[in-house]
This record gives C-alpha cells, sequence and structure tokens, in this order.
C-alpha cells in the first residue's frame, strides 16, 4: 500500500491531535484556550482537505477512509476532553469522544454493528459540526453557558447520527 499525499494530510492532523493532547497536562489558561482553538481549526480545515485530495489524486482507499475516521474521532475526543477540563461544558461533554468507541465495542457484543456503514452526508455533515462545537465551545471568549450549549448542540446532533446509524444496521438483521 502506498501512503499517498491525502493520507500524508491525515498524518499531520492526527500529529496536530497528538500535540493538542499535551493540553491535557497543562494549566487551563485563555491562552492555552487560544492555542488549542487554533490547532483544532487547522486540523478541522485539513480534513476537509485530505478527502478531497484523495478524490483528486484517485488515491481513495479503504484505509484512509479509516484513518481519516479514527483521526477525526480522536480529534473529537481530546477537544471534548478539554472542554471539561476547562469548564466549558460538564462531564456529560465526554461523551461526545466516547460515542465512537462505545459505537465500536457494541460491535462485541452484538455481531450486526459491526456491519459496515457506507458513508453519508449526514455522517460528515454531523462530524463537522461536532468539531466546529467543540472548537467554538473551548475559544476563551465563549464562557458557560454558553458554551456548554454550543457542546450541547454537537453532542445532540452527534447522538442522532449515532441513532440513525445503529437504526441502520439493526434493519438489516430483520
Amino acid at each position: 500500500m502506498k501512503f499517498g499525499p491525502a493520507n500524508q494530510i491525515t498524518f499531520v492532523r492526527a500529529v496536530l491531535v497528538a500535540g493538542l493532547a499535551v493540553y491535557l497536562k497543562q494549566p487551563a489558561t485563555p491562552t492555552a484556550a487560544s492555542r488549542i482553538v487554533i490547532i483544532a481549526i487547522v486540523a478541522a480545515l485539513l480534513d476537509g482537505l485530505d478527502g478531497w485530495v484523495a478524490r483528486r489524486t484517485r488515491t481513495v482507499s479503504a484505509f484512509g477512509s479509516r484513518f481519516d475516521m479514527e483521526t477525526d474521532a480522536a480529534l473529537i475526543l481530546v477537544l471534548a476532553i478539554l472542554a471539561w477540563q476547562y469548564g466549558k461544558a460538564g462531564p456529560w461533554v465526554l461523551l461526545s469522544g466516547l460515542l465512537r468507541y462505545i459505537f465500536v465495542a457494541a460491535g462485541g457484543l452484538r455481531p450486526w454493528m459491526r456491519a459496515p456503514l457506507a458513508s453519508t452526508l449526514r455522517g460528515k455533515i454531523v462530524c463537522v459540526v461536532q468539531i466546529v462545537a467543540l472548537i467554538v465551545a473551548m475559544a476563551p471568549t465563549i464562557a458557560p453557558p454558553a458554551s456548554s450549549l454550543v457542546a450541547a448542540v454537537g453532542l445532540l446532533a452527534l447522538c442522532y447520527s449515532f441513532f440513525v446509524d445503529t437504526l441502520r444496521l439493526w434493519r438489516r438483521t430483520q
């Protein structure tokens, strides 16, 4: 397998997510929050670029799609933890970052949950909404309860999307 330009962009995103994870051990300051927002915005913008590059260079692959999805999930998890640590939202915001991993774990309990899901526009939009919501919530100028409300809207959209996907998989068993 060739590690093409789109996967290289996704790799840069993964490195940015790792860079964000460094802030999990740092004191919550407005300067740190500003840096988190900037790094997360760059990662989000690159997320829009990697798929476009893959299609443009005809290097779309199952690996690349999975790499992209797992990088998105890691970004959401790190941002959710940071939003909680920074007091931008309550511990419930962690569900934003854990839903992907709960969904995967459910596949261990219910084999029908392991069936492949086609990529959907809804899924892509909700992913962007969730990431943007957490970035906005982390902005130093956005304080609770506004930051909590923004994070909650993102989580509700994500819950809806996972519900629809779970229902789609379940209906295939009927």
